[in-house]
């Protein structure tokens, strides 16, 4: 297994459309090996290919990882979707404080559907349905919307993502002058 390179915003891949995947073989499983060892190496809870530059509709999540006493990761649920596909949602909505691997260190409010339903494929080709509330429901969401080219900034106001991004800005310069 290898940690792929992640990429951060403003990289123009992030906003680009990912294509469904049509091989189900080794070469897609070593890649979703990669994609989760990446995911935990970064304490992430999902990861979306275009996070790794790879335009295809994959994720990789666990909602439910926890830090023991010793505060090392304990893996919980992984799961591999690909070509995920949301074919429901409630019109009961959540508000959620999220963040991004590809927006380090930032967080803000974000409103998601409570529940939703998500017809999708393991790594060897079989077809699944999994229904989801609360935070599941809000980690699938942001996965799948990087899919589409959507951060979870682009759910926010102008004046809110103006300001969360002149705060990412500070981290860098702040980085870069050490």
């Amino acid at each position: 297994m290898s940690i792929l390179k992640l990429f951060e915003y403003p990289d123009p891949i992030l906003t680009q459309k990912s294509l469904p995947v049509e091989k189900f073989d080794n070469e897609l499983k070593r890649f979703l090996a990669d994609m989760l060892e990446t995911m935990y190496t970064d304490h992430g809870v999902g990861l979306a290919a275009p996070q790794v530059g790879v335009l295809k509709r994959i994720i990789v999540i666990d909602a439910f990882q926890q830090d023991d006493e010793e505060g090392n990761l304990k893996k919980g649920q992984p799961m591999f979707l690909v070509n995920p596909e949301i074919i429901y949602r409630s019109e009961e909505m959540i508000l959620f404080c999220e963040g991004c691997l590809s927006i380090p260190e930032q967080r803000a409010e974000v409103e998601r559907h409570q529940k939703i339903k998500v017809r999708y494929f393991d790594e060897n080709g079989k077809e699944y349905l999994i229904e989801a509330t609360d935070y599941l429901a809000v980690v699938l969401q942001h996965e799948i919307d990087h899919l589409d080219g959507i951060l979870y900034i682009d759910h926010l106001s102008r004046l809110k993502r103006n300001m969360l991004l002149k705060k990412l800005q500070k981290l860098r310069e702040q980085k870069n002058n050490i």
